[in-house]
């Protein structure tokens, strides 16, 4: 395992790493009035990190990938936001349907990639 400063380290570049993919996809996913691109990171980086987890990757790759990249991939607080601004603004419905799909979805995506593995191994 690193030290303290090689450790963050290692989250920091993924970090940047999971940085530029967010932005990425939030620039190639969108849809009027749903925060459709936070919902796609949020299930790809729930899947993506389940697969390390599950893969039993430890110590600095996981430091690397999945603090850093998946974490910063992936954006609850942006979420939780999305989720309050359309429900304050009357669009209750798509806050209900963002909710849920980001709960569920992130779910299903764990258990797909638990899944995968479990087939393979």
């Amino acid at each position: 395992m690193s030290s303290g400063f090689a450790a963050a380290t290692l989250v920091g570049l993924g970090g940047a790493l999971g940085a530029l993919c967010r932005t990425a996809v939030g620039e190639s996913v969108a849809a009027d009035g749903f925060p459709a691109s936070t919902l796609a990171v949020n299930v790809v980086g729930s899947f993506l990190l389940g697969l390390l987890t599950f893969a039993g990757v430890g110590g600095d790759a996981m430091l690397l990938l999945g603090t850093g990249a998946c974490g910063a991939f992936t954006t609850f607080s942006s979420f939780a936001v999305e989720t309050v601004r359309l429900w304050e603004t009357g669009e209750r419905v798509r806050a209900a349907i963002t909710a849920v799909a980001n709960l569920l979805g992130a779910g299903a995506a764990i258990a797909l990639a638990w899944l995968i593995l479990a087939l393979a191994g």
